[in-house]
Formats: C-alpha cells, structure tokens, sequence
C-alpha cells in the first residue's frame, strides 16, 4: 500500500539529498510505496525554481530510472521554496505551500521532516514547525534527524529538549544509515531464528566479540568537520555502540520495535562505566602519519587541508566494552574504526572459547564472521580433517555471501530507513535512552583525552592502526580475527 505524505526536506541542495535522499525516495515510488498520493517540498537558501529543482531530482536518479518519461513523472512531485530557517516569514509561505499540496495530492495531512541540515539548526526549525502550525495535530507528523545528535551528552540533552517542544519521542526518528545496512538488520535473523546460536549466544561459549569499521581512506574534504570530531564521537558514539546493542542484547519478548527497543535500551543501561585507570587501559586512540602504499605517497592527518598541523584529534580508535548483564558479564566487546588503514572493510567477529584437545595439537576456536561491507554474509570457521592418509586438523569455512547489492535487490539504507518512518517503524532507530547512555560513557573518555593523560599513537597508513591496539586484545589473550595486512 503506497504512503499518503507530504516530505519536507530541509537542506534539499545539499550533498546527502542529492546522493542518498533523492535516490532512496525514487526506489521507494518505483516499488509502489510512494505513487499519487506524495510530494516532496525542498528548501535550502538558494534561489531554485520549480523547474531547476525537478532537473537537480532527474539528474540524481538518471540511473535508476527506466526512461527519461518516468524521471520526469517523479520529479513533477517535487517542489521548492527557497528558505531562511530562521525567518518566521518562510515558515508562513512554507505552511501555505504545504496546505495547498496536501489538497492537491489528498495525502490526509500526513507529515514528514527530514532535517538534512547542520545540527545547530535543529531546535530552530523544530520550534518554527510547532510555532507557525506546521506541525498541527492532524495526520501522522514525523521528524528525521541525521546525526550527529550533539557533541556531547550537554548538547546532545539541549537539543532533545528543543525537538520535544514540538514533537514527542515516538515522532523523532534519530537515523543512523548503519542500521539500514541488509547484514545489521539481519543480526536478528542470524540471532534469534538459529537455534544453534541462540543457546549458546552467552558468556558460558562467546570468549570475545571484535567489531571492525575499516575506512581506506584518509579525511578526504572533510578535514575541517573532521578536526572538530574525531573518529570517537563521528564513528563510535553511534555506529559502534548500536551495532554493539544488537549483538549484546537479550532477546525479545516479541519482533516489535517496543519489545526490541526495550532490550536494546536496557544494554546501553548495562554499559560499565569504567574507572579512570580503565580508561586509560582500555581505549586507544591514534592518528595516521605519512607514508607510502604500494609507490603512492600518503601525507599525514595533520598535513591534511584544513586541519590544525598540531592537531590531537584521533583518526583510529580502538577498546574495548562490557555489558553488566547475565548474558555477557565480563565479555570483551572489542571495537576499532579507523582511517587510512589496509582495506575498507565493516564486520563483526564472534569468537568463540576452545575446546580441550584430544589431538594432540590446538584448536584454533570457531568464530562466526558477519561482513557487513562491501560484501554482505556470513562464515562460521570450523576445525575438521585434513585429507590424507594422516589425522591432521585443518582449517574449514561455511561461508554465505550474497550477491543482493549487485543484483539490486537489498536496499539502499537510506531506503529502508525512510520506509520504516512512513510505516511508523522505529526498531532500527536510536531512542533517546540509548543516546543519552552512549553520550555518558563518551564523555568520559573524551575528558581523559581533551587533558592529554594518554598517549596519541601514531600509525603508518596502509597499516590496520597502531600497535597499542593489538596489545590490548593480548592483554586478554587474544588476537584480532581480520587481518588484511597479514
């Protein structure tokens, strides 16, 4: 059944609703989720007209669609009001413009927001929303936020205040595209459909769990925003601490988003906060320097355009986390995301404890391998009989990869995700429970780190971080499963 809405996107010239908004929002109307009953309004600064706009949305699906006619079709939908977030006059144009389409299309005053905008704005168009009656009661009336949600747990509690002047809780969807990818949602599948892993999905059989989000590129253009964050707050506040939450959590009464959030929230409760010696223990941080892969020369982060040359900021950031729960008690969920390192790569490891040998030799454990990207699947590693005449143990893999990006069948997250708003879906969105927990822990270690009580390791490009962090997994007696330098 296709949605009834109007979507309002606030920063439509931007770069997000070019590659990501504009293509998602199409798959969605070639699926038949989006048909008669929808029209999207774009605001930004700039001066664009009808016409502009609609030739900006062609171009941005020129190679999804099935001819230049349909194109065009879906981009009539598209309207633009050129917009000064602050100004109470646009918001009065914009409500009239919005009044008006939603008689034109009969979309029942149901409501969309997506803020593709500098967080700083957001309390701002929340409450000229609520102030000038655009947001009205009538309809469904949801708000898309895209991180980051705060710097921090101050800024982050400031701007949820903001949003709960003009929305409630179950009407703002904080988006985070990782939980949009098909592998993340299938955790679920693998978890809670196998019986094979659900009982043994615990401390008793699970020695340590390693989450890997490997980026081969350096800051690119983005060193400016960059040199203000860091990998802790842009990748391990939210992508890292999410994905951690559905593999640590315990499982739910039912498949709904209030029984999932329920566990989800209750493993950000159990998040241990660490002592300050601890936390020095165990949270690295490093920062790429110059080098060369293969006869390309790398500069450093620090010679990076628009980073400060004496910058502290960490492009890597590996440690390690425990939940004080009975399932996972004194469990290492270990974590790295980086850039610059060996290879792109965003996987977990489920490394599980070794049996006693009665072979005479030592078994390598067996570890479940979720890739998320760039392929999509999973492996489990087995110990079985070499072949031959001799009883050696050999290495063996079951492995399942498939092939739904390139065929096109799984979708893009962005996608999914604004599929799961029209239908009222918030299972793979952050509650602000969850938001708060993670700030809370954040915090704590970006204070250790702003007063410079630990080292900023440095590490070559090309390389998968510096050596602190694979000294860290040997302080529990372990070793990283993925090693794409090896």
């Amino acid at each position: 059944m296709s949605s009834k809405v109007i979507v309002t996107i606030f920063g439509a010239s931007g770069d997000l609703a070019k590659r990501k908004l504009y293509p998602s929002l199409f798959r969605l109307y070639k699926s038949g989720n989006l048909s008669k009953h929808f029209a999207v309004i774009g605001t930004a600064r700039r001066p664009w007209s009808k016409e502009y706009f609609e030739s900006v949305v062609v171009e941005a699906i020129a190679d999804l669609a099935d001819s230049p006619e349909q194109a065009q079709e879906f981009a009539s939908h598209f309207y633009y009001q050129s917009h000064d977030v602050q100004d109470t006059e646009h918001y009065i144009e914009l409500r009239k413009l919005q009044n008006r389409l939603n008689e034109q299309y009969q979309a029942e005053h149901n409501k969309l927001f997506f803020l593709s905008m500098a967080p700083q704005f957001f309390g701002t168009i929340a409450k000229h929303l609520k102030s000038e009656n655009i947001v009205d009661g009538k309809g469904f009336e949801r708000l898309i936020v895209e991180k980051p949600f705060g710097t921090d747990l101050a800024t982050a509690s400031q701007l949820n205040e903001e949003l709960l002047a003009a929305f409630d809780e179950e009407q703002i969807f904080r988006i985070d595209h990782y939980l949009g990818k098909e592998m993340i949602q299938s955790i679920f599948a693998i978890r809670f459909a196998n019986l094979l892993f659900e009982n043994i999905w615990n401390r008793d059989y699970i020695d340590n769990v390693q989450i890997t989000f490997a980026e081969k590129l350096g800051v690119e253009e983005r060193g400016g925003y960059y040199d203000q964050s860091g990998a802790l707050r842009d990748m391990v506040q939210n992508h890292t601490l999410q994905l951690l939450s559905l593999l640590a959590m315990d499982k739910p009464k039912s498949f709904s988003k209030e029984d999932i959030r329920a566990e989800k929230v209750k493993v950000f409760e159990r998040l241990v906060q660490p002592d300050k010696e601890d936390l020095k223990r165990f949270f690295i941080r490093g920062q790429y320097k110059s080098g060369t892969v293969k006869g390309k020369k790398y500069i450093s982060y620090r010679s990076e355009p628009n980073v400060n040359p004496d910058s502290m900021t960490e492009t890597f950031v590996s440690g390690a986390f425990f939940v004080n729960s009975d399932r996972f008690r004194d469990v290492p969920f270990f974590f790295r995301t980086g850039k610059r390192l060996t290879e792109k790569g965003t996987l977990v490891n489920i490394v599980f404890k070794q049996m006693e040998s009665i072979f005479g030799e030592e078994l390598a454990p067996n570890v479940l391998t979720i890739h998320i990207q760039p392929t999509e699947g999973f492996s489990l590693s087995m110990n079985g009989k070499e072949v031959g005449e001799r009883f050696s143990l050999a290495p063996l893999s079951l492995d399942y990869r498939t092939d739904a990006t390139a065929s096109g069948a799984s979708p893009d997250p962005y996608e999914k995700l604004i599929f799961d708003v029209l239908n009222n879906d918030s299972t793979n969105f952050s509650h602000w429970d969850e938001v708060r927990s993670s700030w809370e822990l954040i915090d704590q270690i970006e204070e250790l780190w702003r007063s410079n009580e630990v080292p900023l390791h440095e590490y070559p490009v090309g390389s998968m971080g510096p050596d602190a962090s694979f000294e860290l997994l040997r302080e529990f007696g372990a070793d990283w499963q993925w090693s794409p330098n090896k």
